[in-house]
């Protein structure tokens, strides 16, 4: 997955007038403009790491000035008290966009920590790990970007992209079967149609209807090796709903193909990084 920059740029313009308004009141009546510092970021757990590029644009930003020597990537795995950048120049810049950098480089590091995690718990199966559209507003491309860089597939990225009928879809429109018949009517060929099922005899009726991919919403494994069992390979199933790293690889083994998760998204733990200064001239 790739990240356009302008919408790198508006997130970040964004985050820094929500953190500096107008004047930072501490750095801005304390240090003048000739003043610099040299500066890291210090890894202080193992994980996977993500959004150092993004990190480094935010001093570019916050008033530039400041040059960033990455030495380690975005995807590669670091360890406890690895120094993942060096950078030098104005510490205005550093100190007014010190926050805004670590708040997206140790979420974004902390869903690719995450996904990994996953993705590893399920090698030699055949279930892939995607993520959702459970995510924070106006951070979805971030997230769904550091869910790949974690060796994760996204999923839809947001509506437009495939036709999905949930619980609430069926249950308003009436039936599984009607539902599907309607929307085929009206999509274009190129589009795809997910259908998510609540029990064996849903799903044995989406396959009759012609779904193209079907979720398992919150089946036990057994439910879902006997679901395995009936679709006989015909489209992709996807289980969702209360897949945790404890029960993962048993939800893998059932024979699913996908897996998605939101909380690789919306409740995942940021992985801790610092930026240490260290001052260079008065």
């Amino acid at each position: 997955m790739l990240l356009q920059p302008f919408y790198i740029d508006k997130i970040i313009t964004t985050a820094l007038e929500e953190d500096i308004h107008y004047v930072d009141v501490t750095t801005d009546y304390l240090l003048d403009d000739e003043h610099t510092s040299e500066a890291y970021y210090l890894a202080k757990d193992t994980g996977v790491l993500c959004g150092i590029d993004i990190a480094k644009r935010v001093f570019e930003l916050a008033g530039g000035n400041v040059t960033m020597e990455i030495l380690k990537k975005d995807g590669e795995t670091v360890q406890k008290g690895d120094i993942l950048a060096r950078m030098k120049g104005s510490t205005k810049t550093l100190l007014k966009g010190e926050r805004t950098a670590l708040n997206l480089l140790q979420h974004m590091s902390g869903i690719a920590t995450a996904t990994a995690e996953c993705v590893a718990l399920v090698a030699g199966t055949r279930a892939q790990i995607t993520d959702t559209r459970k995510t924070l507003p106006g951070l979805r491309q971030l997230q769904k970007y550091a869910v790949t860089v974690g060796g994760g597939k996204n999923h839809r990225y947001n509506l437009s992209d495939g036709a999905m009928l949930k619980d609430n879809h069926i249950d308003a429109y009436g039936s599984i079967t009607g539902a599907v018949t309607a929307l085929r009517k009206k999509i274009g060929h190129m589009v795809k149609i997910e259908l998510e099922v609540r029990n064996l005899d849903e799903l044995r009726e989406a396959l009759a209807a012609g779904a193209d991919i079907i979720m398992l919403d919150n089946m036990s494994c057994d439910e879902m090796k006997k679901a395995v069992a009936i679709n006989d390979g015909k489209v992709l199933l996807e289980a969702s709903g209360n897949v945790t790293k404890d029960n993962i690889r048993s939800v893998a083994e059932t024979g699913v193909d996908i897996i998605s998760l939101g909380a690789l998204t919306h409740s995942v733990k940021c992985f801790d990084i610092s930026m240490r200064i260290q001052t260079v001239k008065n």
